[in-house]
């Protein structure tokens, strides 16, 4: 088991530099089993959920080939199509290959997923959008057992899910008639999973926004493409610049993806200025002011970036308010905070009231989930004192070699072994 050993205080300078979204790559990977041409993803991290992807892809017979900051996967040669409980329960965005299978060879066997314990998930919705297609769908002994063939249908979410739009579009790209997608997900990683489907030779329409239409095609072709920048990595940096008041280059940050955080950064005077290669985030004159916000479906406020937000509150000058609308069980980082210093009340509803401090000390903690995780590093980064973040298998999720970029930047932060 490892942690992050940080020592905090030190302003953050310098670049760091963002690659292609985790939450657009997962699904992108398990697009390459549409066609039995190749697949390269540019622009990409190593992160240990692409190698969770990896390894569950590989044992489908999917051939993978490693790169710098790119893979290339070609599926020509599939004999297996079952999705087994030892990737799948470590990794929801392994459930991701459903789509993909039934809506090409006819049948699918996916484990039930995993992932981080930030709340209910129902996979009802997959199921559903499945079976309004034609397929048939049971679940055997913790398996869901798909099987086609399929057609062209009206599909109506009953609550906006980005996993299931993701799946629903991949089933019914090599499906006979015309799929039409109802509250849609609008999420830049779909809308960039359907640029690639598109490059791929499929007939997608409505990309960002609630009503997408997918002409089924005979065959897709192979297709090389560089994936969105990670938008919620962008946030996170943009909200340690504020927090340790420093002055952070993040090269690929776009801003108009991360609006809803850069709003109350800019709230709190945080200076950011877009160029061509990145994002400059200026924040020497940050001051934290109080504000209060409810997570919401993209172009809302991310439910990913509520933990690191939560951070950069509880040091504001006053009192803050946020509820979380898209898991119930998403406050997990909140005792743990309040381990360092901070004054956080969980009531209610899923609503937090932050009273902000003036600092945060140094402690023990422990990530719970991936974005929780984060939370906690970016308490670390400004705590009095030196902190140990535990779990950090959580972290590195979606943050690829931290303690590296972040050391580049001036933090005083190592990987360190427990029984050390």
């Amino acid at each position: 088991m490892y942690a992050f050993k940080i020592t905090g205080g030190t302003p953050l300078n310098g670049t760091i530099e963002v690659k292609g979204a985790k939450n657009a790559v997962l699904p992108m990977m398990a697009a390459a089993l549409l066609t039995d041409e190749p697949i390269t993803l540019e622009n990409i991290s190593y992160l240990s959920d692409v190698k969770i992807q990896s390894q569950l892809l590989e044992s489908l017979g999917v051939k993978i080939t490693h790169h710098d900051n790119a893979i290339t996967l070609q599926a020509d040669n599939i004999t297996n199509y079952r999705a087994a409980y030892e990737f799948v329960s470590k990794m929801r965005a392994s459930f991701w290959v459903l789509g993909p299978l039934v809506g090409r060879f006819g049948q699918a066997s996916v484990s039930l997923p995993g992932g981080c314990a930030i709340g209910a998930r129902p996979s009802d919705i997959y199921f559903a959008a499945l079976e309004s297609m034609g397929a048939s769908v049971d679940i055997e002994n913790g398996y869901v057992i798909a099987k086609g063939p399929l057609h062209g249908a009206d599909v109506s979410f009953r609550r906006i899910s980005v996993g299931a739009t993701h799946n629903t579009i991949m089933a019914a790209v090599l499906t006979k008639g015309t799929t039409t997608i109802y509250n849609a997900a609008r999420e830049p990683e779909v809308v960039d999973l359907i640029n690639l489907l598109n490059k791929m030779g499929a007939k997608i329409e409505g990309a960002g926004t609630n009503k997408i239409t997918i002409t089924g095609v005979e065959k897709l072709h192979g297709a090389t493409h560089s994936v969105v920048t990670d938008r919620i990595e962008t946030a996170s940096f943009a909200i340690a610049a504020a927090l340790t008041k420093g002055n952070i280059f993040i090269k690929g940050g776009q801003q108009n993806l991360i609006e809803p955080i850069s709003n109350v950064l800019q709230m709190c005077d945080v200076k950011l200025t877009q160029t061509d290669e990145g994002l400059w985030v200026n924040g020497q004159n940050t001051v934290l002011r109080p504000t209060t916000i409810t997570t919401a479906e993209y172009p809302g406020f991310p439910t990913d970036a509520q933990s690191p937000i939560t951070t950069l509150l509880a040091l504001a000058d006053g009192m803050s308010f946020i509820e979380e609308r898209i898991y119930e069980n998403r406050f997990m980082h909140v005792p743990e905070l309040n381990r360092m210093g901070a004054n956080i009340i969980v009531l209610p509803n899923d609503t937090i009231c932050i009273n902000g401090v003036n600092k945060l000390s140094g402690a023990t903690v422990m990530s719970s989930d991936l974005r929780g995780g984060m939370a906690l590093v970016l308490a670390a980064l400004v705590a009095d004192g030196t902190s140990i973040v535990k779990r950090i298998y959580h972290i590195e999720r979606g943050y690829y070699k931290l303690e590296e970029r972040l050391s580049a930047l001036g933090t005083q932060i190592e990987r360190i072994h427990l029984d050390d």
